[in-house]
């Protein structure tokens, strides 16, 4: 499901980013899904949640811990950290004390654990933008239709050629570029499409027409994602993922095609996205300790990338 190890030992953990200025893409449940495939493959893995007020990863995180409790199972899950929301009447102070949190909550597990999962918020941010930049795979879901795709380009409305790049492919791009004048490392972009329709549809193929035409302007990798599905909204409450053992047990009740259906999409987006099991990421670490170290202001993110 997921590549074999890269050559070298491990000196820090690979991070993860799923990125959308937009909500609503699902960016939540293809973190969890990365994260216990990771886990199911032996990796020591760490998650934070940028989110500070929706928190959906933390919550889905947080059901899967209740229900292996409940239940007895043995359901894998992830060292996590849910930033808090600063609380103060003054913007900086709760900026500081949020990247504040952030900075510990990498320091506290970088050469412990193979992988960070971060996810952010569907919102534009400083500590978006860092943690977008501190990305050694950055996975973006979209939902299949031209409202979603606005996020990353534009295209004619008579043709649906593409036009142009948006504002948040603006910003991928400028901390893509700036972390390759740091460190001269690259950062593996991914766009998936998510919540595909199971029925073919003169849009889906436009949509998917516009993000190849995109990928070769902006250097991303489109993938199709994770189908228009029930039982991943079924999975939440429960903390479930479609690579979890399913059985009555789990589920209460007896799996159903779907679901069989389901661990298949998944399995085989999970194996395209490409992720070492094994790193050589002393470097990174070195690096990010490096930028760590030389913020004086949370705001002003070209302290941190040296830019």
């Amino acid at each position: 499901m997921l590549v074999q190890a890269t050559q070298g030992q491990s000196g820090s953990a690979r991070v993860v980013v799923l990125g959308n200025e937009k909500g609503g893409s699902g960016k939540s449940t293809l973190a969890l899904h990365i994260v216990v495939a990771l886990l199911k493959a032996g990796q020591r893995v760490a998650t934070i949640d940028l989110d500070c007020r929706q928190q959906s990863f933390t919550r889905y995180i947080g059901n899967r811990r209740i229900w292996a409790r409940r239940t007895g199972l043995d359901l894998e899950l992830p060292q996590h950290c849910c930033i808090k929301l600063g609380e103060t009447m003054q913007i900086a102070d709760n900026e500081s004390s949020e990247f504040e949190q952030f900075m510990n909550a990498v320091s506290a597990v970088e050469r412990t654990c193979d992988f960070i999962v971060i996810d952010t918020p569907g919102s534009d941010s400083y500590l978006m933008r860092l943690a977008h930049s501190m990305a050694d795979t950055l996975v973006t879901p979209i939902n299949d239709s031209f409202l979603d795709f606005d996020v990353l380009g534009t295209v004619d409305p008579v043709n649906y050629a593409v036009t142009g790049e948006s504002h948040y492919s603006a910003m991928v791009l400028d901390a893509r570029r700036k972390r390759r004048q740091l460190d001269g490392a690259s950062t593996d972009w991914i766009v998936v499409r998510n919540r595909l329709s199971m029925l073919g549809s003169r849009n889906n193929k436009r949509v998917a027409g516009g993000l190849k035409d995109l990928s070769l302007r902006l250097g991303f990798r489109a993938l199709d994602g994770f189908a228009e599905r029930v039982v991943y909204r079924e999975f939440f409450p429960r903390g479930l993922t479609a690579l979890d053992d399913l059985n009555e047990a789990t589920l209460g009740t007896q799996p159903s095609m779907g679901h069989v259906t389901a661990r298949e999409e998944v399995t085989g987006l999970l194996r395209q996205l490409k992720l070492p099991l094994d790193e050589r990421g002393r470097r990174r670490a070195a690096n990010r300790a490096e930028w760590f170290a030389q913020v004086d202001k949370p705001l002003e993110l070209h302290d941190i990338l040296g830019a």
